[in-house]
């Protein structure tokens, strides 16, 4: 669906990006990653043709957005860090303003303003005043008005961005329902959404990509780690774990708990082992910080 090759953007002798190349596949979510002032949102508007690159190819859907930038604009819908919304306007009214901008025809207008509202849960909200809805319903119309053309890829700039942890777990269920009928590129400062919302991770640092992958393949050799609680015999247990092929250290946290140095990809080998020992398993599950810890390695110039 995306192919990027040395894609750059110069902000007067400032580059913003620099040398940037990737892909994604179709119906893929990627998450993007990086810290304030990384180039992502930059990366995100040159990928919704709302800039110019300076250099670099673009492709989105096998167009190239140099030349036909009108026919890739019909096939994405994009919702920026501020949510283009007409607050006087109702959902709905507003819904088929935006779906008559973005050519759908008259007669599928109402339609299509009903399916956007539908998968976005707003329904109940159609004749609302846009204005008088919460942050959380008002984040929603813009996912519905970057849906409602049936775009092929999704561009979210920082989707959750002020929602409270409901409606934060509400927009993870949302994004997740888009899979495989779009393509979603989306950006969050939250990483453990990004961590259970993303099939593949793509992380920038200083205008340049510095990691892509799963969170499992960005884990091997990161210092990633697993935790593990477990009926007893912790002596033994530690024993039995620090003897897998894979891992590289075990520290015990408590009576029952114990935290493994090793790949996530690494849990059934550790409970073989454990189970070897006669060592009940009560629980294993990657390490809570664990995407926390990838992100910051591989940042660590700029936040040091």
């Amino acid at each position: 669906m995306i192919e990027v090759e040395g894609l750059t953007k110069y902000y007067g002798e400032h580059a913003a990006i620099r040398d940037l190349s990737f892909t994604i596949n179709k119906g893929e979510v990627i998450g993007f990653l990086g810290l304030n002032g990384a180039g992502k949102s930059t990366t995100l508007r040159v990928l919704g043709a709302v800039l110019l690159p300076t250099a670099g190819r673009v492709k989105i859907d096998g167009l190239d957005l140099g030349t036909e930038p009108h026919e890739v604009r019909k096939r994405i819908g994009f919702l920026p860090d501020v949510p283009p919304l007409y607050n006087e306007m109702s959902v709905g009214d507003y819904l088929g303003f935006v779906a008559q901008l973005r050519g759908v025809p008259a007669e599928e207008v109402e339609g299509r303003v009903r399916e956007a509202e539908a998968k976005t849960t707003l329904t109940e909200m159609h004749g609302e005043i846009i204005g008088t809805l919460s942050h959380g319903y008002r984040q929603r119309v813009g996912v519905a008005q970057a849906l409602v053309h049936r775009p092929q890829l999704l561009i979210l700039d920082e989707p959750t961005s002020g929602l409270d942890p409901a409606q934060i777990k509400e927009m993870r269920k949302l994004i997740r329902d888009l899979r495989g009928e779009h393509t979603v590129l989306l950006s969050s400062h939250i990483l453990p959404e990004v961590s259970q919302t993303c099939d593949r991770l793509l992380i920038i640092d200083e205008g340049k990509l510095v990691a892509s992958g799963t969170e499992a393949e960005l884990s091997r050799g990161s210092g990633a780690a697993v935790d593990v609680e477990i009926g007893g015999a912790i002596d033994k247990a530690k024993t039995a774990l620090a003897g897998v092929e894979g891992v590289r250290g075990v520290e015990v946290l408590g009576a029952t708990q114990l935290r493994v140095q090793a790949s996530p990809e690494l849990r059934p080998a550790l409970v073989r082992a454990l189970v070897g020992a006669n060592v009940d398993v009560v629980r294993i599950d990657r390490a809570a910080s664990q995407l926390e810890s990838i992100f910051m390695q591989l940042t660590q110039t700029r936040s040091a």
